[in-house]
């Protein structure tokens, strides 16, 4: 089959949408406010006591039955991530414009759960083209920086486990579009995962993982160097399928 090549366009939400509920954004039209409960990201990544993440944290912690906020803290942000990569590296791939994810201009609110809803205003007069660099300057330097950043400042967690679960969220954003391109679109396929290869081979992803593909059509796997603390929500919840360990963590006994 012909692949049909890139749309075109800031954020293409139609085809994004289609690829699953972590790609989906809202756009809105020329002059159409956002709407009613959405806020700037600029105002998720507030430090301290107060900010949005302070209260959210214990949320999580509750709704995942476990005592560590780290933990809590370490899915929320996996969360975050994914969405974020998601949306930028779909658009990338589908749109051939990386869009414009500025927490000043992106609105979002958190539901209780599943993927935080995005909104963009109307598409600006032009994007720039896709490349792994952009991609990093919109999606880690404007957004995962702040956020690792308020993250910390409310949980102690380590800096280079947030970078592995942006890895690790970049790289679940590849497999799922490859899953869903490979098989009508292969170079929109090949584009994702070459723009996905540099960017694990920048700083701060740079040996946070390593990325494999088994063939052409194959889907990508990925083995981080770190561990995103998921095994710790309780004893039957395992380790992830791209964790640094191969089975979960002996726990101490509690006296």
């Amino acid at each position: 089959m012909t692949d049909p090549g890139p749309a075109s366009g800031d954020a293409p939400t139609g085809l994004l949408a289609a690829v699953g509920p972590y790609f989906a954004v809202r756009q809105g039209v020329p002059g159409e406010p956002p709407p009613a409960g959405l806020r700037p990201l600029r105002e998720l990544y507030a430090t301290g006591p107060g900010s949005a993440l302070a209260e959210r944290i214990p949320l999580v912690a509750e709704r995942l039955g476990t005592a560590e906020p780290r933990v809590a803290a370490s899915v929320l942000h996996l969360g975050l991530a994914a969405r974020l990569w998601s949306v930028a590296l779909g658009a990338a791939v589908l749109g051939a414009a990386v869009p414009d994810l500025h927490p000043d201009r992106t609105h979002a609110a958190l539901p209780p759960q599943g993927p935080i809803d995005l909104w963009l205003p109307a598409a600006g007069p032009a994007t720039r083209p896709a490349s792994a660099v952009e991609l990093r300057r919109v999606v880690v330097a404007e957004n995962l920086v702040p956020l690792a950043a308020a993250v910390r400042s409310v949980t102690p967690v380590s800096e280079g486990l947030l970078w592995g679960n942006a890895a690790s969220a970049l790289a679940g954003a590849l497999r799922v579009l490859h899953q869903h391109v490979c098989g009508t679109r292969p170079a929109a396929a090949r584009a994702a995962h070459r723009f996905t290869d540099d960017l694990l081979a920048l700083d701060p992803l740079a040996d946070a993982g390593t990325l494999t593909c088994t063939g052409a059509a194959g889907p990508p796997a990925f083995r981080r160097t770190s561990c995103c603390l998921y095994y710790r929500v309780g004893p039957g919840a395992g380790i992830c399928g791209d964790c640094v360990f191969d089975a979960p963590p002996a726990r101490p006994a509690r006296p």
